[in-house]
C-alpha cells in the first residue's frame, strides 16, 4: 500500500497537468472531465483488486491448509471475481454517469468527451503497469547483487529485504497494474462503439439511443457474469487438506 500510494501520487500530478491542457487547449472542454474520472476509476479498480488479492491470497492459503482443495479454490475465486466485477462495475457507472451528464446539454459532443475516460484509463494502466515492473525489476538486480554476491544467501531468501521489495513490485505491476489494464481496455471497447454509433449523420435523432446501446449491451454481460460465478464453481469429490506431514 505505500508502494501503491507513492506511485499515485506521482499520477496525480500527472493528471492534473493532462487535464489542464485539455481543458483549455481542446475544443471540447468537457473532454478534461472524462479524463479524469477515467483516470479515478481506473485507479481505484487497481486499488481495489490489490487489496482484495492480498486478502484472498492469505485466506486462501489457510483454505487449502485446513480445509482442502474444494475450500481453496472457492476462496481464489471469490478473490478473483472481486476484480473482475470491481472493473466491470466502475467502468459502467463513469460510463453510463458522463453519457447522462453530457447528453443533456445538446452542445456537448457526446462521443468526442467521452474518449477523455478511455484516455485517463490508459495513461494509469501504462504508468501501473510499467511502474510496477521497474520497481521489480530493479528490487530483484539488488537482492541478486548485495544478497548473492556479498552475503551468499539463496533466491528469495527471507533474510533478504530486497526480497521483501522485489514481491511488492510484483504485486503491484501484476495486480494493480492489471486491474487498471483490464479497466482500460474494457471501457475503450465501450467508447470505440459509442464513437461509431455517434458518428452516423442519417439518424441524427436517434444518436443518443444508438450511442447508450453498447452500455446496455455490458450492463447484460455484467448481470450474466453475476449470475455465473455464483452457483457454477465447485469441486464433485471431497478433498483433504494440502498440507505436508511432519517429519
Amino acid at each position: 500500500m505505500v508502494f501503491l500510494k507513492a506511485e499515485y501520487k506521482i499520477l496525480s500530478v500527472f493528471i492534473v497537468l493532462v487535464s489542464a491542457l485539455l481543458y483549455f487547449f481542446h475544443p471540447n472542454p468537457e473532454t478534461a472531465y472524462a479524463f479524469i474520472v477515467g483516470a479515478g476509476c481506473s485507479m481505484l479498480a487497481g486499488y481495489i483488486g490489490m487489496n482484495a488479492a492480498t486478502i484472498a491470497n492469505v485466506r486462501t492459503t489457510w483454505a487449502a491448509k485446513e480445509k482442502g482443495a474444494r475450500a481453496a479454490l472457492l476462496m481464489a475465486f471469490s478473490g478473483g471475481a472481486v476484480m473482475g466485477l470491481a472493473v466491470a462495475s466502475l467502468g459502467l457507472i463513469g460510463l453510463g454517469g458522463l453519457f447522462y451528464v453530457f447528453a443533456t446539454d445538446p452542445n456537448v459532443q457526446v462521443q468526442d468527451a467521452l474518449v477523455g475516460m478511455s484516455m485517463g484509463a490508459s495513461s494509469i494502466a501504462l504508468f501501473a503497469r510499467v511502474g510496477g515492473g521497474i520497481f521489480t525489476k530493479a528490487a530483484d538486480v539488488g537482492a541478486d547483487l548485495v544478497g548473492k554476491m556479498e552475503f551468499n544467501l539463496n533466491e528469495d531468501d527471507p533474510r533478504n529485504p530486497a526480497v521483501i521489495a522485489d514481491n511488492v513490485g510484483d504485486n503491484v505491476g501484476d495486480t494493480a497494474g492489471m486491474g487498471a489494464d483490464l479497466f482500460e481496455s474494457y471501457v475503450g471497447s465501450i467508447v470505440a462503439a459509442i464513437a461509431i454509433a455517434g458518428t452516423g449523420a442519417a439518424y441524427a435523432a436517434q444518436k443518443l439511443a444508438y450511442m447508450s446501446y453498447p452500455m446496455y449491451l455490458a450492463v447484460a454481460g455484467l448481470v450474466a457474469s453475476i449470475i455465473g460465478i455464483l452457483p457454477f464453481v465447485s469441486f464433485k469429490r471431497q478433498s483433504r487438506p494440502c498440507f505436508l506431514p511432519e517429519r
